[in-house]
């Protein structure tokens, strides 16, 4: 009789064990969500939500399916209206390729990430312009263009394959005026040939760059022309990077 109860208790303990687990196993997994467009949309930088699960881009969560392992495949999420939030591939838990939508049905961003090195992520402005592309290479942004809400280029900045140093630089006002401009000359000095623009179109000033010692900032180096709006008035100034550099 004792052997029997002591076997049944054991048995027991065995059966509690498993229930603790599975409750602390079913803790993990997330439950269905709805969502409100307020809250996923961040005025900066759409929606960012799913960015946390792009490996090449420094992502280092999973997310899970409804019986609490890695998700695998197709998955979809929706807004509380019933509309499609996003609909992703993915690959023990990260997302690979995948797709965001605003409510009104408009894609926010296209996501392609086919390896560790790799990821092309493209955004949208709610009225479907271009918001912004970036071309990260190793986890980093090699290639970055930034859009006005109107189309029109806002911002452009390419970067060496290990992002050493920049090999363009490109800004603009809304209007469609080149504001700036800065442009690898010379690759084995670090050169580079910069001009500033009045709104007007007209040329501000204009030198040559050159990458500092440590390679953290962008220097004037040798002469410099000014002008005013009217593109006269020039005055030149002259400047040595390399005393500036060794401070």
């Amino acid at each position: 009789m004792k052997k029997a109860y002591y076997i049944f208790s054991i048995f027991s303990v065995f059966i509690l064990i498993d229930k603790l687990q599975a409750q602390r196993f079913a803790d993990q997994v997330p439950q269905i969500r709805r969502y409100l467009q307020k809250d996923v949309v961040d005025t900066a930088e759409g929606i960012k939500i799913y960015n946390k699960l792009i490996e090449a881009i420094g992502g280092d969560s999973v997310t899970y399916n409804k019986a609490g392992y890695n998700l695998q495949g197709w998955n979809e999420d929706y807004y509380i209206s019933g509309k499609l939030l996003h609909r992703g591939y993915y690959i023990d838990g990260k997302a690979i390729v995948f797709k965001n939508f605003f409510e009104n049905g408009q894609c926010e961003r296209t996501v392609v990430n086919p390896d560790p090195l790799h990821c092309n992520i493209d955004v949208y402005f709610e009225n479907g312009k271009q918001r912004k592309l970036t071309n990260y290479y190793n986890g980093l942004p090699q290639k970055l263009y930034l859009f006005y809400e109107n189309g029109l280029p806002k911002y452009t900045e390419e970067n060496e394959k290990e992002m050493k140093y920049i090999t363009l630089k490109k800004a603009w006002y809304n209007n469609g005026q080149i504001k700036e401009a800065m442009e690898l000359s010379d690759a084995k000095e670090k050169k580079y040939t910069q001009k500033f623009f009045y709104e007007n179109g007209q040329i501000k000033s204009e030198g040559t760059m050159i990458l500092s010692l440590d390679g953290k900032s962008y220097l004037k180096d040798g002469v410099w022309n000014f002008y005013d709006s009217n593109g006269k008035n020039k005055r030149t100034e002259k400047y040595d990077a390399n005393k500036l550099s060794s401070k």
